[in-house]
């Protein structure tokens, strides 16, 4: 049995929900949702989904392993996102800047160029 089933046969007993009341909410058979509750079949995304909002719950509380608080884990994971995209928006002000200055450089010889061009006339 995966996180998953266990978690909605958690959340479908603390309702005191029957197998065969829930199938019905899903509009599915209850051999169906067995199998699913089981970890017998995967569920998919919109599946999932569904089932989450039967239970009033988010898909991280579907996910969720051993009681962990989905929510902080997520918060977590985005802060670390964050520091990472800090990091590589300050690479790419690095680079721009870079560019910036060849581009000079090459402006600034370009005049030269042209400079002594016209002196060679």
């Amino acid at each position: 049995m995966n996180t998953i089933s266990k978690n909605i046969k958690h959340l479908r007993q603390k309702k005191a929900w029957s197998q065969r009341e829930v199938a019905r909410q899903l509009n599915i058979s209850i051999p169906a949702f067995a199998k699913i509750e089981n970890g017998i079949t995967d569920v998919n995304v919109k599946r999932l989904e569904q089932i989450a909002n039967l239970f009033e719950v988010s898909v991280l509380v579907l996910m969720a392993e051993n009681g962990e608080n989905p929510q902080s884990k997520h918060s977590i994971h985005v802060k670390m996102l964050n520091v990472k995209l800090a990091k590589k928006e300050e690479e790419l002000i690095e680079l721009q800047k870079k560019v910036i200055e060849l581009y000079e450089e090459i402006e600034a010889k370009n005049k030269t160029n042209a400079t002594s061009d016209s002196n060679i006339k």
